[in-house]
């Protein structure tokens, strides 16, 4: 009998994984609607404009969670290079006829009525690629031969976002590939040999585009450009010191009504912030963490090699954007452009986020004890 319920417990996975993950994206929407609904009637006539976008987003965010989460994990090995294959030729197709260019950056393509951004695609196929080839074989990660293919895609993936171009994103990739070459088992010197170059390369790199090299400047000084360069850092900060403890209160940001850009996106959560001050953003990043601990307790706790490193890389791509985007809002880093995840506008992050989840709760099925 007890093994009968140990079994139905294992069968049924950590429900709390997608109990966080549709908690934090209804609230997302709320603040979408009340972050934006002065520019959707200012700029599209519509003051749901944005919300409705988010609302479909969630929706089919829900169900896809749902629906992957049903299906054994293990069968997404098999598509590893499908979805390598297919992430490699989205990218690509951002720089064809099909790339939708916005505020200098081509990073979407846009079919009909609908734009798809490849690069939040590309993230989780990275994962997924990684954790299949590593798990094949696991001794592939301690020869410098093995981790050759991983960091060649890798790299493609960075040199195809970099161009855009998107900072933020290949940042992001970068430091997802270095953490799970880092828990596949690869060795250390091998680890700072990759590690170096980067970090040599990072500041030629800000210094060639003079977009970066301002935006490094106002971070350092936003003053010096209130209304250039720093404004946008500046703003958000406005908003998180009129926000205080406990906040002006839902929908009573003054921040949203365009004196803060992309306060639906990117910015959203300084009009968190501003609307229910610092306890209610502490509030948010408990939930945050505790969905980032459970997606780490699933891959520590899993019986696979697969399934851990899976499990690992999406739990981490959630965490590197959270802890990005929450340090660019509140000036610690440079200005970059990374949504934060499950909260910010954008369709194809929200999406492809949800599923993401969804293959964490699939393999939370397989595990000893969580």
């Amino acid at each position: 009998m007890l093994k009968l319920l140990t079994a139905s417990s294992k069968k049924k996975g950590d429900i709390l994984i997608p109990i966080f993950v549709i908690i934090i994206a209804v609230f997302g929407a709320v603040m979408i609607y009340s972050a934006s609904h002065y520019h959707g009637e200012i700029t599209y006539g519509d003051k749901f404009y944005f919300f409705k976008k988010q609302v479909i987003g969630l929706v089919i965010g829900t169900i896809s969670m749902i629906a992957v989460s049903m299906i054994d994990y293990k069968k997404i090995d098999k598509i590893k290079w499908y979805l390598l294959g297919v992430s490699i030729l989205l990218l690509c197709l951002i720089f064809t006829p099909l790339g939708v260019e916005n505020y200098g950056a081509r990073r979407w393509i846009g079919l009909g009525g609908i734009t798809i951004q490849p690069s939040e695609i590309a993230k989780f196929s990275f994962v997924i690629f990684t954790a299949g080839y590593f798990s094949k074989k696991p001794s592939r990660a301690i020869t410098l031969k093995g981790i050759l293919p991983v960091v060649l895609v890798g790299v493609i993936f960075c040199v195809l976002i970099m161009i855009e171009p998107n900072m933020s994103i290949t940042v992001c990739v970068g430091a997802l590939m270095l953490s799970m070459l880092f828990v596949s088992g690869m060795k250390k010197r091998y680890l700072l040999a990759i590690i170096i170059p980067a970090i040599v390369l990072l500041p030629i790199l800000i210094i060639i585009e003079p977009y970066r090299l301002k935006r490094l400047m106002a971070f350092l000084n936003p003053w010096a450009s209130p209304k250039g360069e720093g404004y946008q850092l500046l703003q958000s900060l406005y908003a998180l010191g009129s926000g205080g403890f406990f906040g002006v209160g839902l929908f009573n940001s003054r921040q949203k009504y365009r004196f803060l850009p992309f306060s639906e996106s990117d910015f959203i959560l300084s009009v968190i912030g501003e609307e229910v001050g610092f306890f209610g953003v502490l509030i948010l990043f408990l939930i945050m963490f505790f969905l980032a601990y459970r997606g780490y307790k699933t891959a520590i706790s899993c019986n696979t090699f697969f399934g851990f490193m899976t499990a690992f890389g999406i739990t981490t791509v959630f965490s590197i954007q959270v802890l990005i985007n929450a340090l660019v809002v509140s000036g610690s880093i440079p200005p970059t452009g990374l949504p934060l995840p499950l909260i910010s506008s954008g369709n194809t992050s929200l999406i492809v986020f949800m599923t993401a989840f969804g293959v964490l709760h699939s393999i939370s099925k397989d595990r000893d004890k969580i």
